[in-house]
């Protein structure tokens, strides 16, 4: 592995231990000084979530809460907290890694530690991100894979250390290799592609591999399996930003469709704490309500979800910009919505050989 692999990811992995023990000494120094144990932290309430214009993402506000272990009630989940950054500490020390479930369970063997369920157990280590302004990922701590990447990219692993300076090309399997730990901590090599296509599906993103699209049109192809997980985003991130690639999005013609692409290009509020993970320049080109009228293609009625969920979304600030405003509208105006796989009913490969060119002429 080259040497500035090797130091970049050795200064990540000091910087996250160098905090995980800041944070024990604080408290250790609250205790020495017969102080009850706190910390302070920006405050992830609803009202101190707001929508950044230059960013063009959602950002915490400056409102701070404390979280102590004066009162009673508050003793148990500010251990459990410090139990999370102990916990977070090993693994960064020892360069191993945790899911959310593992840490779940691993909680579960302390006594007066265990969470009722990993939902406190992953909103305790969302706390933990924002006390210490660091991704999870940072304390190698990691959602089950999800999401797979196919296409002509060389990797370098940096992650396990039993693979460390291993290079992998993302050809080499045709299923597409799991987007998890380890391809997200890897270094970008090099690639002959000019552009990335993200598919929220798995069955198109099987088709654009077998119709060979990553060689037709050049492109490194990505599935995200609905929502992207955040490390998903973060190898779409990095393809942007790292290898100057642009990002094109591809999902169903609906309003969780458009959700996913906006995910990718402008977060989500869940994720206000965060930088990192937002790629502003990625396209969202399809499926529009544009292509369902244009193509004549199969359609569902929108539900009363979809239509409440449409029109949260034309009054979200994320969606201002006139493209989105025009779909929205027409997907209201028609009351309908169309799968990526409504193409199909043009022929198997018609989104391939049809669709799929004439989205990328026209941009």
């Amino acid at each position: 592995m080259t040497d500035s692999v090797i130091n970049e990811t050795e200064r990540r992995r000091e910087a996250t231990e160098t905090s995980l023990k800041q944070l024990g000494s604080l408290i250790y120094e609250q205790i020495q000084n017969r102080e009850f144990p706190w910390i302070m932290m920006q405050s992830r309430s609803s009202d101190n979530i707001n929508y950044d214009d230059e960013l063009r993402q959602f950002i915490l506000g400056d409102r701070t809460v404390r979280r102590h272990s004066r009162n009673v009630r508050n003793i148990r989940p500010f251990t459990q907290f410090l139990w999370t950054a102990w916990f977070a500490r090993e693994l960064v020390r020892l360069k191993k890694t945790s899911t959310l479930r593992e840490v779940y369970y691993s909680a579960r063997g302390q006594r007066d530690i265990e969470f009722t369920g990993q939902t406190e157990s992953d909103y305790t280590i969302t706390d933990l991100e924002v006390a210490l302004n660091t991704p999870r990922e940072s304390m190698n701590i990691y959602p089950k894979d999800r999401g797979a990447i196919f296409g002509d990219l060389n990797i370098e692993y940096t992650f396990p250390p039993a693979y460390e300076g291993r290079m992998k090309n993302l050809t080499d399997n045709p299923d597409g290799a799991p987007i998890g730990r380890s391809l997200t901590s890897s270094k970008l090599v090099d690639t002959t592609a000019d552009k990335v296509i993200v598919i929220e599906k798995d069955a198109m993103f099987s088709r654009f591999v077998e119709e060979k699209v990553h060689e037709k049109h050049n492109a490194i192809l990505i599935q995200t399996e609905g929502i992207p997980s955040r490390s998903a985003r973060m190898v779409i991130r990095r393809l942007n930003k790292d290898m100057g690639l642009p990002i094109y999005i591809f999902t169903d013609g609906d309003p969780w469709g458009l959700h996913i692409a906006m995910v990718i290009i402008s977060g989500s509020a869940v994720a206000a704490h965060l930088r990192g993970l937002t790629t502003p320049d990625a396209k969202w080109i399809g499926v529009w309500g544009t292509d369902v009228l244009k193509y004549k293609l199969p359609t569902e009625n929108l539900t009363e979800q979809d239509l409440k969920r449409l029109k949260e979304i034309k009054d979200d600030p994320r969606y201002v910009d006139e493209l989105w405003q025009r779909e929205i509208d027409i997907f209201l105006k028609m009351g309908k919505k169309a799968e990526l796989e409504a193409f199909s009913a043009l022929g198997l490969t018609y989104i391939v050989d049809e669709y799929l060119p004439e989205k990328l002429e026209s941009l």
